[in-house]
């Protein structure tokens, strides 16, 4: 199936142009991983099913002005979100060199005026407040919460993909949250809003 038709089932509507930019994409991946292993997605459909996975939540977040994506890893979500959003101004923070390579390359050949690959650990990055931290299969909410409190402030949002687990770490925060989990299949999105 082709990811236009993979997208609109989920109701994700995006411009020609920027699924054009997400199949060229899933192609750098495909190409790149077959020699430097940057992702367990093997396949281009696998890669697609990792695009939609990323795309989901703007069903439901609200756009942010500026996204930083904890620990990119090959893209997953912040390199695809940033294609999906060209006027959010994107930071990719991504410690392994072999990924901040790929994520250079990708956002340089794709044209992304809006990205910036910052080839640290999250708890280096100095930048204002974002608006949106998003992160995916890093560490645990509490802890990715700490880590990213000097560029957060009360205006901040928070989208965390998340396993089964999230249940567990939201117990130890909720508190102090206002959050939905959105279920699909078997993926949780942990949204923390925003204070309006």
């Amino acid at each position: 199936m082709n990811l236009e038709k993979l997208l609109s089932l989920e109701g994700i509507v995006l411009s020609e142009e920027i699924i054009g930019k997400l199949e060229v994409f899933a192609l750098l991946l495909h190409e790149w991983n077959q020699i430097h292993n940057l992702t367990g997605a093997k396949n281009i459909s696998a890669i697609y099913d990792n695009i939609v996975d990323s795309l989901y939540p703007l069903t439901f977040i609200d756009k942010p002005k500026t996204l930083l994506d904890v620990g990119t890893g090959a893209g997953f979500p912040g390199l695809v979100l940033a294609i999906a959003l060209p006027q959010t101004k994107v930071v990719l923070a991504e410690p392994l060199k072999k990924r901040v390579s790929f994520l250079k390359y990708a956002a340089i050949d794709l044209e992304l005026k809006n990205v910036k690959v910052e080839a640290k650990r999250v708890e280096e990055v100095e930048h204002t407040a974002f608006d949106l931290i998003s992160s995916r299969a890093v560490t645990n909410t509490k802890l990715l919460l700490d880590l990213t409190k000097n560029i957060s402030d009360k205006k901040t949002a928070y989208l965390f993909y998340k396993g089964s687990r999230v249940f567990d770490e939201i117990d130890e925060v909720q508190h102090q949250l206002d959050y939905d989990i959105v279920q699909k299949n078997q993926r949780n999105y942990l949204y923390i809003k925003n204070e309006k």
